[in-house]
């Protein structure tokens, strides 16, 4: 199902991401400058990444966060979820290899600023603290892009 949602800061920070991995792809991308925080932006292999989490970046512990990540490969293209087997971790922040997630959510596809189809999750974080989010990735063709692992480091709030 997909989940409309706007977010005024959205389409900036996955233009600057674009345009790290070509800068033909943010042309014909409308810009709409904010104040609000900026979108973490995480890179493995050919594939970049922001993730945002509702309300305004700053998640709130107990409650459920509406989570995205636009993704997208080298030259701009973006990665539907529907091109993606991902899956979503959350940690504490201070984990090792061998520690279990503290939640490993399902995504599903949402619509945000005009981008159709991206991965998104419903996040509860049982509590204020440091998390990482580490989503992880790949192609569903063969080929399409590299598999990736990118990981955000998350304050959580009271």
């Amino acid at each position: 199902m997909t989940q409309p949602f706007r977010h005024p800061s959205a389409k900036l920070a996955l233009a600057g991401l674009l345009g790290a991995f070509g800068v033909g792809a943010i042309a014909n991308l409308p810009l709409v400058p904010s104040a609000a925080t900026a979108h973490q932006v995480e890179i493995s292999g050919d594939v970049g990444g922001t993730i945002h989490i509702e309300p305004n970046d700053t998640p709130r512990a107990g409650e459920t966060n509406l989570t995205w990540f636009a993704l997208t490969r080298r030259g701009g293209r973006l990665i539907p979820l529907t091109s993606c087997n991902c899956q979503v971790a959350v940690y504490s922040q201070h984990h090792s290899s061998s520690d279990a997630p503290v939640s490993q959510p399902n995504l599903f596809a949402v619509s945000a600023e005009g981008y159709e189809g991206i991965p998104g999750a419903n996040i509860t974080f049982p509590r204020a603290g440091s998390y990482e989010v580490v989503l992880r990735g790949r192609p569903i063709v063969s080929g399409d892009f590299a598999p990736f692992e990118l990981r955000f480091p998350i304050t959580v709030a009271r």
